[in-house]
Protein backbone atom coordinates (compact mmCIF):
# COMPACT_ATOMS: atom_id res chain seq x y z
CA UNK A 1 0.00 0.00 0.00
CA UNK A 2 1.28 3.55 -1.05
CA UNK A 3 1.65 5.75 1.56
CA UNK A 4 -0.72 9.19 1.28
CA UNK A 5 1.04 11.80 -0.09
CA UNK A 6 0.51 14.10 3.26
CA UNK A 7 2.62 11.52 5.09
CA UNK A 8 2.72 11.71 8.88
CA UNK A 9 5.16 9.21 10.42
CA UNK A 10 4.34 9.68 14.03
CA UNK A 11 0.30 8.75 13.26
CA UNK A 12 2.44 5.73 11.52
CA UNK A 13 4.32 4.70 14.27
CA UNK A 14 1.46 5.12 16.47
CA UNK A 15 -0.86 3.28 14.56
CA UNK A 16 1.85 0.70 14.22
CA UNK A 17 2.48 0.40 18.21
CA UNK A 18 -1.83 -0.31 18.41
CA UNK A 19 -1.25 -3.13 15.95
CA UNK A 20 1.55 -4.30 18.17
CA UNK A 21 -1.01 -4.33 21.16
CA UNK A 22 -3.91 -5.94 18.96
CA UNK A 23 -1.91 -9.12 17.69
CA UNK A 24 -0.14 -9.53 20.74
CA UNK A 25 -3.74 -9.77 22.39
CA UNK A 26 -4.43 -12.26 20.25
CA UNK A 27 -1.53 -14.52 21.32
CA UNK A 28 -2.61 -13.78 24.67
CA UNK A 29 -6.04 -15.28 24.30
CA UNK A 30 -5.03 -17.92 22.21
CA UNK A 31 -2.04 -18.86 24.91
CA UNK A 32 -5.11 -18.55 27.62
CA UNK A 33 -7.11 -20.78 25.73
CA UNK A 34 -4.31 -23.52 25.50
CA UNK A 35 -5.47 -27.26 24.82
CA UNK A 36 -9.30 -26.78 25.63
CA UNK A 37 -10.21 -26.74 22.49
CA UNK A 38 -7.52 -28.69 19.68
CA UNK A 39 -5.40 -26.49 17.82
CA UNK A 40 -7.39 -27.13 14.28
CA UNK A 41 -10.88 -26.70 16.02
CA UNK A 42 -9.57 -23.65 17.31
CA UNK A 43 -8.62 -21.83 14.18
CA UNK A 44 -11.55 -22.71 12.66
CA UNK A 45 -13.39 -21.33 15.14
CA UNK A 46 -11.71 -18.14 15.12
CA UNK A 47 -11.91 -17.82 11.45
CA UNK A 48 -15.83 -18.88 11.34
CA UNK A 49 -16.65 -16.25 13.63
CA UNK A 50 -14.62 -13.82 12.05
CA UNK A 51 -16.94 -14.08 9.14
CA UNK A 52 -18.89 -11.32 10.51
CA UNK A 53 -16.75 -8.89 9.91
CA UNK A 54 -17.29 -9.76 6.25
CA UNK A 55 -20.50 -8.40 6.39
CA UNK A 56 -19.77 -4.56 5.13
CA UNK A 57 -17.74 -6.27 2.12
CA UNK A 58 -20.42 -8.62 0.86
CA UNK A 59 -21.18 -5.31 -1.82
CA UNK A 60 -17.66 -5.07 -3.07
CA UNK A 61 -17.44 -9.37 -3.18
CA UNK A 62 -20.87 -9.48 -5.04
CA UNK A 63 -19.88 -6.97 -7.87
CA UNK A 64 -16.42 -8.62 -8.62
CA UNK A 65 -15.75 -10.72 -11.62
CA UNK A 66 -13.07 -13.25 -10.49
CA UNK A 67 -11.40 -15.51 -13.42
CA UNK A 68 -11.13 -19.22 -12.87
CA UNK A 69 -7.40 -18.31 -12.26
CA UNK A 70 -8.23 -16.07 -10.02
CA UNK A 71 -10.47 -18.69 -8.13
CA UNK A 72 -7.56 -20.89 -8.27
CA UNK A 73 -5.13 -18.39 -7.45
CA UNK A 74 -7.76 -17.66 -3.86
CA UNK A 75 -7.98 -21.41 -3.45
CA UNK A 76 -4.22 -21.95 -3.28
CA UNK A 77 -3.79 -19.28 -0.78
CA UNK A 78 -6.38 -20.03 1.50
CA UNK A 79 -5.09 -23.69 1.71
CA UNK A 80 -1.59 -22.73 2.28
CA UNK A 81 -2.82 -20.37 4.72
CA UNK A 82 -5.11 -23.01 6.53
CA UNK A 83 -1.94 -25.18 7.22
CA UNK A 84 -0.05 -21.75 8.39
CA UNK A 85 -2.78 -21.33 11.38
CA UNK A 86 -3.53 -24.80 12.41
CA UNK A 87 0.40 -25.25 12.84
CA UNK A 88 1.11 -21.74 14.67
CA UNK A 89 -2.22 -22.56 16.94
CA UNK A 90 -0.47 -25.83 17.71
CA UNK A 91 2.80 -23.62 18.42
CA UNK A 92 1.00 -21.59 21.13
CA UNK A 93 0.18 -24.49 23.04
CA UNK A 94 3.66 -25.97 23.18
CA UNK A 95 6.17 -22.45 23.16
CA UNK A 96 6.69 -19.79 25.33
CA UNK A 97 4.35 -16.56 23.67
CA UNK A 98 8.04 -15.12 23.05
CA UNK A 99 9.66 -17.70 20.86
CA UNK A 100 6.47 -17.67 18.91
CA UNK A 101 6.86 -14.02 18.52
CA UNK A 102 10.29 -14.21 17.27
CA UNK A 103 10.18 -17.09 15.10
CA UNK A 104 7.11 -15.35 13.52
CA UNK A 105 9.36 -12.67 12.33
CA UNK A 106 11.03 -14.97 9.90
CA UNK A 107 8.12 -15.04 7.72
CA UNK A 108 9.01 -11.95 5.50
CA UNK A 109 12.66 -13.16 5.02
CA UNK A 110 11.35 -16.33 3.41
CA UNK A 111 9.30 -14.12 1.18
CA UNK A 112 12.67 -12.28 0.25
CA UNK A 113 13.86 -15.42 -0.92
CA UNK A 114 10.80 -16.58 -2.44
CA UNK A 115 10.37 -13.01 -4.21
CA UNK A 116 13.61 -13.93 -5.31
CA UNK A 117 13.18 -17.93 -6.99
CA UNK A 118 9.61 -17.41 -8.41
CA UNK A 119 8.90 -13.68 -8.57
CA UNK A 120 12.58 -12.65 -10.26
CA UNK A 121 13.40 -10.35 -7.59
CA UNK A 122 17.38 -10.03 -7.41
CA UNK A 123 19.38 -10.54 -4.04
CA UNK A 124 21.75 -8.28 -4.41
CA UNK A 125 24.86 -8.93 -1.64
CA UNK A 126 23.15 -6.66 1.26
CA UNK A 127 19.76 -8.58 0.79
CA UNK A 128 21.87 -11.64 0.94
CA UNK A 129 23.71 -10.90 4.27
CA UNK A 130 20.37 -9.45 5.53
CA UNK A 131 19.07 -12.90 5.02
CA UNK A 132 22.43 -14.43 6.33
CA UNK A 133 21.55 -12.08 9.69
CA UNK A 134 18.05 -13.69 9.85
CA UNK A 135 19.01 -17.22 9.60
CA UNK A 136 21.77 -16.93 12.73
CA UNK A 137 19.19 -15.15 14.56
CA UNK A 138 16.99 -17.96 14.03
CA UNK A 139 20.05 -20.95 15.31
CA UNK A 140 19.83 -18.48 18.31
CA UNK A 141 16.36 -18.95 19.39
CA UNK A 142 16.69 -22.60 18.26
CA UNK A 143 20.23 -23.71 20.12
CA UNK A 144 19.89 -26.98 18.54
CA UNK A 145 22.48 -28.94 20.39
CA UNK A 146 22.14 -27.03 23.65
CA UNK A 147 18.80 -27.59 23.76
CA UNK A 148 15.74 -29.58 22.70
CA UNK A 149 14.11 -28.57 19.77
CA UNK A 150 10.51 -28.80 20.22
CA UNK A 151 7.34 -30.20 17.97
CA UNK A 152 6.29 -26.22 18.69
CA UNK A 153 9.67 -25.06 17.11
CA UNK A 154 9.19 -26.94 14.04
CA UNK A 155 5.65 -26.42 13.72
CA UNK A 156 7.09 -22.45 14.12
CA UNK A 157 9.62 -22.63 11.35
CA UNK A 158 7.08 -24.47 9.02
CA UNK A 159 4.33 -21.65 10.11
CA UNK A 160 6.49 -18.98 8.49
CA UNK A 161 7.12 -20.59 5.75
CA UNK A 162 3.55 -21.32 5.39
CA UNK A 163 2.70 -17.57 6.02
CA UNK A 164 5.65 -16.21 3.54
CA UNK A 165 3.83 -18.39 0.87
CA UNK A 166 0.45 -17.09 1.27
CA UNK A 167 2.09 -13.49 0.79
CA UNK A 168 3.31 -14.55 -2.30
CA UNK A 169 0.47 -15.83 -3.55
CA UNK A 170 -1.66 -12.54 -2.58
CA UNK A 171 1.18 -10.51 -4.52
CA UNK A 172 -0.33 -12.03 -7.93
CA UNK A 173 -3.82 -11.24 -6.69
CA UNK A 174 -3.93 -7.89 -5.67
CA UNK A 175 -3.81 -6.22 -8.85
CA UNK A 176 -6.48 -7.97 -10.02
CA UNK A 177 -8.78 -7.49 -6.74
CA UNK A 178 -9.99 -4.84 -4.51
CA UNK A 179 -8.04 -5.20 -0.81
CA UNK A 180 -11.09 -6.13 0.43
CA UNK A 181 -12.05 -8.79 -1.73
CA UNK A 182 -8.77 -10.39 -1.30
CA UNK A 183 -9.21 -10.60 2.50
CA UNK A 184 -12.37 -11.62 2.43
CA UNK A 185 -11.18 -14.20 -0.32
CA UNK A 186 -8.66 -15.21 2.27
CA UNK A 187 -11.11 -15.29 5.16
CA UNK A 188 -13.40 -17.39 3.22
CA UNK A 189 -11.15 -20.36 2.13
CA UNK A 190 -9.35 -20.84 5.25
CA UNK A 191 -12.96 -21.35 6.76
CA UNK A 192 -13.53 -23.86 4.46
CA UNK A 193 -9.83 -25.30 4.17
CA UNK A 194 -9.75 -25.63 8.24
CA UNK A 195 -13.39 -27.10 8.59
CA UNK A 196 -12.27 -30.75 7.59
CA UNK A 197 -9.39 -30.50 10.28
CA UNK A 198 -11.70 -29.33 13.13
CA UNK A 199 -14.03 -31.99 12.19
CA UNK A 200 -11.58 -34.59 12.53
CA UNK A 201 -10.70 -33.41 16.19
CA UNK A 202 -14.19 -31.67 16.98
CA UNK A 203 -14.91 -31.75 21.08
CA UNK A 204 -18.00 -29.51 22.32
CA UNK A 205 -16.94 -26.17 22.73
CA UNK A 206 -17.92 -24.18 26.13
CA UNK A 207 -19.21 -20.72 26.03
CA UNK A 208 -16.00 -18.64 27.69
CA UNK A 209 -14.02 -21.04 24.85
CA UNK A 210 -16.03 -19.46 22.16
CA UNK A 211 -15.88 -16.09 24.06
CA UNK A 212 -12.15 -15.94 23.29
CA UNK A 213 -11.95 -17.26 20.28
CA UNK A 214 -14.17 -14.39 19.07
CA UNK A 215 -11.76 -12.43 20.93
CA UNK A 216 -9.16 -13.40 18.81
CA UNK A 217 -11.21 -12.61 15.96
CA UNK A 218 -11.89 -9.14 16.93
CA UNK A 219 -8.28 -8.53 17.61
CA UNK A 220 -7.07 -9.71 14.77
CA UNK A 221 -9.01 -8.17 12.45
CA UNK A 222 -8.33 -4.70 14.51
CA UNK A 223 -5.02 -5.15 14.24
CA UNK A 224 -5.38 -5.67 10.33
CA UNK A 225 -7.30 -2.69 10.35
CA UNK A 226 -4.82 -0.60 12.76
CA UNK A 227 -2.21 -1.79 9.70
CA UNK A 228 -3.88 -0.01 6.74
CA UNK A 229 -4.20 3.23 8.64
CA UNK A 230 -0.27 3.34 9.84
CA UNK A 231 1.21 2.20 5.99
CA UNK A 232 -1.51 4.95 4.95
CA UNK A 233 0.11 7.63 7.46
CA UNK A 234 3.63 6.65 6.85
CA UNK A 235 5.91 4.41 4.88
CA UNK A 236 6.64 0.63 5.79
CA UNK A 237 10.61 1.49 6.64
CA UNK A 238 9.17 3.95 8.99
CA UNK A 239 6.67 1.79 10.74
CA UNK A 240 8.62 -1.57 10.51
CA UNK A 241 11.23 -1.26 13.19
CA UNK A 242 8.04 -0.61 15.66
CA UNK A 243 7.34 -4.32 15.31
CA UNK A 244 10.03 -4.87 17.50
CA UNK A 245 7.63 -3.86 20.70
CA UNK A 246 5.80 -7.06 19.80
CA UNK A 247 8.77 -9.12 21.06
CA UNK A 248 9.30 -6.70 24.37
CA UNK A 249 5.29 -6.84 25.01
CA UNK A 250 4.76 -10.97 24.28
CA UNK A 251 8.22 -11.56 26.48
CA UNK A 252 6.79 -9.12 29.71
CA UNK A 253 3.57 -10.83 29.07
CA UNK A 254 4.43 -14.42 28.98
CA UNK A 255 6.52 -13.91 32.26
CA UNK A 256 4.00 -11.63 34.34
CA UNK A 257 0.87 -13.73 33.05
CA UNK A 258 1.68 -17.22 32.33
CA UNK A 259 5.02 -17.63 34.52
CA UNK A 260 7.30 -18.12 30.87
CA UNK A 261 11.14 -17.36 31.91
CA UNK A 262 12.88 -14.57 30.12
CA UNK A 263 14.84 -16.34 27.91
CA UNK A 264 17.67 -13.41 26.81
CA UNK A 265 18.91 -15.71 23.92
CA UNK A 266 15.17 -15.48 21.99
CA UNK A 267 15.36 -11.79 22.46
CA UNK A 268 18.81 -11.61 20.87
CA UNK A 269 17.67 -14.34 18.03
CA UNK A 270 14.29 -12.00 17.67
CA UNK A 271 16.20 -8.55 17.32
CA UNK A 272 18.60 -10.22 14.63
CA UNK A 273 15.76 -11.28 12.64
CA UNK A 274 13.93 -8.24 12.66
CA UNK A 275 16.77 -6.02 12.33
CA UNK A 276 17.57 -7.92 9.07
CA UNK A 277 13.71 -7.31 7.84
CA UNK A 278 13.78 -4.02 8.50
CA UNK A 279 17.05 -3.71 6.61
CA UNK A 280 15.34 -5.35 3.46
CA UNK A 281 12.73 -2.95 4.01
CA UNK A 282 14.64 0.13 4.15
CA UNK A 283 16.90 -0.97 1.07
CA UNK A 284 13.77 -1.24 -1.05
CA UNK A 285 12.18 1.88 -0.41
CA UNK A 286 16.10 3.80 -1.00
CA UNK A 287 15.47 1.96 -4.09
CA UNK A 288 12.32 2.50 -4.59
CA UNK A 289 11.13 -0.56 -5.43
CA UNK A 290 8.01 -2.47 -5.76
CA UNK A 291 7.58 -3.53 -2.14
CA UNK A 292 7.93 -7.27 -2.28
CA UNK A 293 9.35 -7.84 1.74
CA UNK A 294 6.08 -7.51 3.81
CA UNK A 295 6.37 -6.09 7.32
CA UNK A 296 5.79 -8.73 9.71
CA UNK A 297 2.27 -7.50 10.95
CA UNK A 298 0.73 -8.22 7.02
CA UNK A 299 1.82 -11.88 7.82
CA UNK A 300 -0.47 -12.76 11.04
CA UNK A 301 -3.41 -14.38 11.17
Amino acid sequence: MKPDTHANPVMGVVWMLVTGLNFVAVTALVKYLGTNVPPAQAAFLRYLLGLVFLLPMLGAIRNTALSPRMHLLFFGRGIIHSGGVILWFFAMTQIPLAEVTAMNYLSPVYVTIGAALFLGETLAARRIAAIAVALIGAIIILRPGFREISPGHLAMLVTAVLFGGSYLLAKFTVDAANPPVVVAMLSIWVTIGLAPFAWAVWVPPSWSDLGILFGVACFATAGHYSMTLAFRAAPVAVTQPVTFLQLVWATALGALVFDEAVDVWVVAGGTLILGAVTFITWREAVLKRRAITPPDAATKL
